[in-house]
């Protein structure tokens, strides 16, 4: 990934196109900040995730991953505080790709 492609993705909603004339975060939603790997500085939407749901972490489909067209894996750090409520409630880190 060049410095373009980063700069493309940051504060942008996983999911959403890079030509979305708002790609960011929405009012009222929970999010968690992806950390590392090919992600990096996207946000997903996890509002209304149970806390057993966000504690699994995400595999996210991305062509920016080891193996094109696979997923990029994305997990809490066991512990780690959560901010309760809309926003950036937690961060999920990079573990790894899987075809």
């Amino acid at each position: 990934m060049n410095d373009g492609d980063e700069q493309l993705l940051r504060g942008r909603v996983y999911g959403r196109d890079h030509d979305d004339p708002d790609p960011g975060p929405k009012p009222g939603r929970t999010y968690a900040e992806l950390v590392g790997g090919p992600l990096d500085g996207l946000l997903v939407d996890i509002h209304g995730w149970r806390n057993e749901e966000v504690d699994d972490g995400v595999a996210l489909t991305t062509e920016l991953s080891r193996w094109p067209g696979g997923r990029a894996l994305y997990d809490p750090h066991p512990g780690e505080a959560r901010k309760p409520g809309p926003g950036v409630a937690c961060r999920f880190y990079y573990t790894g790709d899987t075809p």
